[in-house]
């Protein structure tokens, strides 16, 4: 049996039908598997099955859209490489396979590897303006649809902005910082086919939200960036001048100004007119066709600009997306679990109220967790490692799963790099994780934990405790109350 593939496979869903035809492409086409498919149900609610096979592992997002699901996917990712699908896609047979020989072949300062997608259109007539509007997908790049990272690069810009609540701009957002870092993205030859799916006669108008998506674009890339992006260009300032001169008419009409009004209502009408005729002509113009053009045509240019004025205001003040960090380490004792001096019985663990909910916050969002922990101690034998881990077994099972435990056992005169305030155990950390330290956080009840990050060029969080001195308190950057304060800073992303 071969080798599985170095990439774990992410599948954002909301329940389409299509998931399961993906889901049997991936378990039964030709080529190795890969090593995980990761399946992050993003309703609402959380309640779709698990499609009931072993090789999935189903994972939960909230609801808060692809971006989010997708950053919640790679962040449980533990291979090299991450694929992403979406869930109306159906992989080609020999997918995999192809798969596999891209990865094989890639360069190091390969970061992406963009499928081809298909949209099958009708042979027998002309496509409706929906589905021309989906087969624009087959020539988009960098789309999602079909796209796999280097996990380190996504981790390096920290995945997919969460702003962009609706698919489509987030992953051109994605390929731009990508590509900022020095990242190369090229297109590979794997294939899926992307069907056109049913939509309703009001779906082109529902589309003009991405309108705010694309202000929040310029906010971030400059005016440029559907050229660096290889997006087509809009019709946003025709759908402006409609607006505007729907809007004249009316003012006109309600001041007694006739002919003006009259002159701006032909405007609107041009307009109107001519964005319809530019849906209609290339479509089956069918009667049914013909009438849901005109109507929504007149609905367009009011839709798009109300969504262009409100993400003109949502990100007047937005900043670079700085992501979720890919590790967040803690100090074990005064942080994690009450503070006994050299202690040896894990019977007297016990645990700081709100660690396990913090814990299981950030392990939800697929941040990885560990611990750092000076236990001079057993250099001076007043314990033994021994008796380290059967606490630190203790702690595990009563707060859950860690991917590192790093325990410094020297005494603070033996001039170790480890020690906190040492930066040692922390670059460790993240060394053994293949995280860069940048992308860390470490959160402790000392100014020696908060050294230790920031020597490590991590980030440091002051939980202080009793214990704590109040200079530390007033020298410390980030100060939270608790480790729930602490977990919703991070995932908030002011950290």
């Amino acid at each position: 049996m071969s080798a599985p593939l170095p990439t774990t496979v992410v599948v954002p869903t909301v329940g389409r039908r299509s998931l399961y035809a993906l889901l049997a492409a991936l378990v039964t086409g030709r080529g190795p598997r890969p090593e995980r498919i990761v399946l992050v149900d993003d309703t609402p609610g959380g309640k779709l099955p698990t499609m009931g096979l072993p090789e999935v592992t189903p994972l939960r997002s909230g609801g808060r859209g692809p971006a989010a699901a997708r950053n919640v996917g790679w962040r449980h990712a533990r291979t090299p490489w991450v694929s992403f699908l979406d869930d109306d896609v159906v992989p080609a047979e020999d997918w995999l396979a192809r798969l596999g020989d891209e990865l094989r072949t890639a360069q190091p300062d390969l970061a992406g590897i963009q499928g081809t997608v298909e949209v099958p259109l009708p042979t027998h007539r002309p496509p409706t303006d929906w589905e021309r509007t989906t087969s624009g997908l087959a020539a988009s790049d960098w789309i999602t649809a079909d796209m796999t990272y280097r996990r380190c690069f996504l981790a390096r810009v920290g995945g997919f902005d969460e702003r962009f609540p609706r698919a489509y701009r987030e992953d051109s957002d994605l390929a731009l910082r990508v590509m900022g870092t020095g990242g190369r993205l090229v297109k590979g030859t794997r294939r899926v086919s992307h069907p056109v799916r049913s939509a309703d006669a009001w779906v082109s108008v529902r589309q003009q939200a991405g309108n705010a998506d694309d202000v929040l674009m310029t906010r971030l890339h400059g005016p440029d960036w559907r050229s660096a992006a290889g997006a087509p260009r809009g019709r946003r300032h025709r759908h402006v001048a409609i607006t505007a001169a729907a809007v004249a008419a009316a003012g006109c009409g309600a001041l007694g100004l006739p002919r003006l009004a009259g002159l701006a209502a032909t405007g609107w009408l041009a307009g109107v007119v001519e964005l319809a005729w530019a849906r209609i002509a290339p479509g089956p113009r069918t009667a049914p066709e013909v009438r849901r053009m005109l109507l929504t045509s007149a609905v367009i240019p009011f839709a798009a600009t109300w969504h262009t004025a409100r993400g003109g205001w949502r990100h007047r003040a937005a900043r670079p997306w700085h992501g979720l960090p890919d590790l967040v380490l803690f100090d074990r004792d005064g942080t994690l679990v009450h503070n006994v001096p050299y202690n040896s019985d894990p019977t007297r663990v016990m645990p700081v109220l709100g660690a396990r909910r913090a814990l299981d916050l950030l392990r939800s969002r697929g941040i990885r967790v560990g611990v750092v922990t000076n236990q001079s101690g057993i250099g001076t034998g007043r314990i033994t490692s021994g008796q380290v881990d059967a606490v630190n077994a203790r702690i595990g099972y009563l707060l859950g799963p860690f991917d590192t435990w790093q325990v410094c056992p020297h005494g603070p005169y033996e001039g170790c790099g480890c020690r906190k305030p040492a930066p040692g155990m922390v670059k460790r950390a993240c060394a053994d994780l293949d995280v860069d330290p940048s992308r860390c956080v470490v959160i402790g009840d000392t100014a020696a934990d908060v050294a230790a990050a920031e020597a490590a060029g991590a980030t440091g969080i002051l939980v202080p405790n009793p214990a704590t001195r109040p200079d530390e308190v007033a020298a410390a950057r980030h100060v939270r109350r608790d480790l729930t304060g602490a977990a919703d800073r991070i995932l908030g992303g002011a950290w």
